[in-house]
């Protein structure tokens, strides 16, 4: 994956350091994209830094996201003209934003886009995550476009998940992101 900068895409309130993006940007050397303020997002004011970020990038990128970040993936995704040089995105656990309660938490952040995204995507997301149901996650990856996994019982897949270094999630990546070479030949 040499040929590919991963892009970190936490969620509200940002991932912690026992959180597997944590990890992730450790030991891969991935990049985390920074927010003016993880605590009130602003959806504008994020999808301007993911712009940079893959304004800034040397190759080609892969999203990795995860609750939030899944929801600014798609909100980018229908603005950006930056989309080619984008080869995947693993979106994790995507927060519902159009729910009652998180819409008044994080406001500005409803309706969710629900375009097709215009590069491969696999979304994994838990039976029980308390953030989104699991019929919301499977109906936002199907208007995606994006493979569904379904990740079990496993809640927000959070480092309150126990995920760890989430091995099967980077090999998820991997997959997405050897699948993406094979179409574009």
């Amino acid at each position: 994956m040499r040929d590919t900068q991963v892009l970190l895409l936490p969620g509200w309130q940002n991932s912690g350091p026992d959180h597997w993006q944590s990890r992730w940007e450790a030991l891969y050397g991935d990049q985390r994209v920074q927010q003016h303020d993880w605590m009130r997002p602003l959806r504008g004011d994020w999808q301007i830094q993911l712009e940079e970020a893959v304004l800034a990038a040397d190759r080609p990128v892969a999203l990795v996201a995860h609750s939030l970040g899944c929801i600014l993936v798609a909100a980018w995704a229908a603005h950006s003209r930056l989309v080619d040089r984008v080869r995947g995105a693993l979106l994790v656990a995507p927060g519902d934003t159009e729910r009652d309660d998180l819409r008044q938490m994080i406001p500005g952040w409803a309706p969710i886009m629900r375009r097709r995204l215009p590069f491969a995507a696999c979304m994994v997301a838990a039976t029980d995550d308390p953030y989104c149901a699991a019929a919301r996650s499977r109906a936002m990856a199907r208007d995606w476009g994006a493979r569904f996994v379904d990740a079990g019982p496993l809640g927000h897949m959070n480092a309150e998940s126990g995920l760890g270094d989430w091995p099967e999630g980077r090999r998820l990546l991997d997959e997405l992101l050897a699948a993406s070479a094979t179409d574009k030949n």
